[in-house]
């Protein structure tokens, strides 16, 4: 029954009494179309009402508030929408895999391969973590017809059923805003404990000891009380974080010594001077120089499948067991064995640059290893789906394929001289919110330890 002929019923009963009645008639009326698991819980609407009716006569009654009781009535009557059949939503787990996903949901192995087949050229699937979510939508069979996958509030990836053995995906991306935060502390114990308790993550540790890591040793150079600035940019869709952060300029004071770094508008970190603290990126990952079989393409037709299929990479035919090497610095993140990709590896270097290595025949690095520019760190193979033995190499800035043939990449000169004069500009301008920062910390910590 509508509300509003609820209203025009109870405005129509004359008396306080044949208007508890009426009360009464509703709440029975409830338990007889409230679900049979709700009812213990609501057994309580009547004697409620009859309740109210017997501890005040009818002139208090007068002033009770019938409408919202025959509205909290009404709403109690109302049930939550069924769910979508067709949609099913799936937040990501830790230890979960998209087999594991597919099968909870009645989806076979050859539904799993035909998606990860779509990813080949995105590898987004083969790490899922806690935070990422999935949603599924399925036809009148329960078969996929497509997928989204939530990386973050600024990244997902609708994968979408193009035949019956066949997914294509789309990168759907919102560049957010950058906020920056002015991150400052003093060093008491090691530089690592002294940056976390400041708000610095393991992420940014890193990057500061790579930007450093030939000029000052972090272990035995430290001294105790030394200082330390950094301007973090953390990256916001809306309200929501998307996870990402950059550091774009820090300052330790340390004695007499003071380093610094900037990020440039060209990605790259230079000093308060204007020299380049990157150390030169190899534009090959192998020893020598060898011909290339299949260039950087976004629109490349795919040799095997015959549709348009991103080539991310830069694919170098060389005999199973040629040493790759690491191009730059970095830290191993991924070491993963996928039925399209193969064996491969993942770097992630200085700055925004990452690499990828694809259908390897053996690992010699492990993940979460650090290694140095000119490292072996795998052998070439033809593992995967390969048309040949080749090397798939790829290059990321700022998290997107860029070909590595042509891409700009950090080749130790100092900022350009057209751009000399902003850097500076800038650099001016960080270091003294950097000093007001310092500064206002300096001034709250002695509050603090006078009202302590």
């Amino acid at each position: 029954m509508p509300i509003r002929h609820i209203r025009q019923l109870r405005d129509r009963v004359p008396t306080m009494h044949q208007r508890l009645m009426l009360l009464c008639l509703l709440s029975i009326s409830v338990l007889m179309v409230w679900p049979q698991q709700k009812q213990q819980q609501n057994l309580g609407v009547v004697p409620l009402v009859l309740g109210l009716g017997l501890q005040h006569g009818p002139a208090q009654l007068q002033q009770f508030p019938v409408t919202e009781i025959t509205e909290w009535l009404y709403s109690k009557t109302q049930t939550t929408p069924p769910e979508d059949p067709y949609v099913k939503v799936y937040n990501i787990e830790s230890g979960d895999s998209l087999s594991r996903i597919f099968a909870r949901y009645g989806l076979n192995y050859q539904t799993v391969q035909q998606v990860m087949a779509a990813d080949e050229s995105l590898l987004a699937l083969d790490v899922l973590r806690p935070g990422n979510r999935l949603t599924l939508q399925l036809d009148d069979d329960g078969q996929l017809q497509s997928m989204e996958l939530y990386v973050h509030a600024g990244k997902k990836v609708l994968y979408k059923r193009e035949a019956p053995d066949e997914f294509s995906y789309q990168e759907l991306l919102d560049e957010g805003i950058w906020q920056n935060t002015i991150l400052v502390g003093e060093v008491f114990g090691s530089f690592y404990a002294s940056a976390q308790r400041a708000g610095l993550n393991d992420a940014d540790i890193y990057n500061i000891n790579q930007l450093f890591k030939d000029r000052i040793n972090f272990a035995r150079d430290i001294q105790a009380g030394a200082q330390f600035q950094v301007l973090r940019s953390e990256n916001y869709v809306g309200e929501e974080s998307t996870g990402q952060s950059r550091i774009e300029g820090i300052r330790i004071l340390n004695r007499r010594q003071t380093l610094s770094a900037f990020m440039h508008d060209d990605g790259q970190y230079y000093d308060a001077n204007g020299d380049s603290l990157e150390r030169a990126f190899s534009r090959y990952p192998l020893n020598n120089q060898v011909r290339v079989s299949s260039h950087f393409n976004p629109r490349r037709l795919h040799p095997i499948t015959k549709r348009v299929s991103p080539h991310n990479g830069t694919d170098f035919p060389l005999p199973v067991g040629t040493p790759v090497i690491a191009p730059a610095d970095g830290v191993v993140t991924r070491i993963e064995n996928h039925p399209f990709a193969g064996k491969y590896i993942e770097i992630q270097h200085f700055g925004n640059y990452k690499t990828r290595y694809l259908h390897l025949s053996r690992f010699m690095v492990q993940r979460g290893q650090r290694v140095t520019r000119g490292q072996r760190i795998a052998l070439s193979g033809n593992t995967g789906r390969s048309t040949g033995p080749h090397l798939h190499y790829e290059l990321h800035v700022n998290n997107r394929p860029v070909n590595p043939m042509s891409a700009h990449i950090p080749l130790a000169r100092p900022v350009p001289a057209e751009s000399k004069a902003a850097f500076a500009a800038r650099v001016k301008q960080l270091t003294a919110q950097m000093e007001q920062q310092t500064l206002l910390a300096k001034q709250q910590s002695g509050e603090q330890e006078v009202a302590d």
